[in-house]
């Protein structure tokens, strides 16, 4: 018995630690896009500066699992919670690591606000920003239908991704002058994307926290 309430306990903490890590990521990512589209150098440092508290709380999550694993042999719904929260803890560093990439490149686009406009990149950046506020929503209540609605959202971010990088692959070719600026916004646009993607992957893990069904590479309508 008392074993039970020592596996409780660190599920409990595991639940914790996970919340914790979105809401650290989503303050990340709202930051980070803040910054772009203000130009606030001093946000982006915050953002790049704050990245070493997310990938501390990556392995502490990590090493908890772990000792969960150890504690003694999960049935089988806290298994696949204990397996989704692993994924998820390693999509969600990866996003908190595509903000600060995102971060770094915002002092060469200093000059070139009307540009980011011009591609839509501070929408783009906006849209990622509410899906994101949504999946750390869905880590809380673990909602299928909200799930759902989640992975048909970053579908249809990800189709205006490619639409905007075509666009800037296209200007590039045609204005050699401001290539190196478009491959920096060509680069936060394929950022963004990841974040799309990463964010369908833990509506996924949810998905199968829930239920058991594995829904990767399913198509979302």
């Amino acid at each position: 018995m008392e074993n039970y309430r020592i596996f409780d306990s660190e599920l409990e903490k595991l639940t914790h630690k996970v919340i914790t890590m979105c809401s650290q990521v989503n303050e990340q990512l709202v930051d980070v896009v803040l910054a772009l589209k203000t130009s606030d150098l001093t946000l982006a440092r915050k953002v790049i500066s704050n990245d070493e508290f997310i990938n501390n709380l990556d392995v502490k999550i990590d090493k908890l699992c772990q000792k969960i694993f150890a504690l003694q042999q999960p049935v089988a719904s806290d298994l696949r919670y204990i397996i989704s929260a692993l994924k998820i803890n390693n999509d969600l560093e990866r996003i908190g690591d595509h903000a600060v990439n995102i971060a770094k490149r915002i002092e060469p686009l200093q000059d070139y606000k009307q540009l980011i406009e011009e591609f839509g990149i501070d929408t783009l950046g906006e849209k990622t920003t509410v899906l994101f506020a949504d999946v750390v929503e869905l880590v809380k209540t673990h909602d299928l239908a909200f799930a759902e609605k989640v992975m048909t959202k970053a579908g249809e971010i990800k189709d205006e991704c490619e639409g905007i990088a075509s666009r800037i692959l296209s200007e590039m070719m045609h204005q050699s002058e401001v290539v190196v600026v478009a491959a920096n916004i060509l680069i936060i646009t394929n950022l963004l994307d990841r974040i799309t993607s990463y964010s369908t992957n833990i509506a996924e893990s949810i998905t199968f926290v829930v239920d058991g069904e594995i829904v990767k590479h399913r198509k979302h309508n």
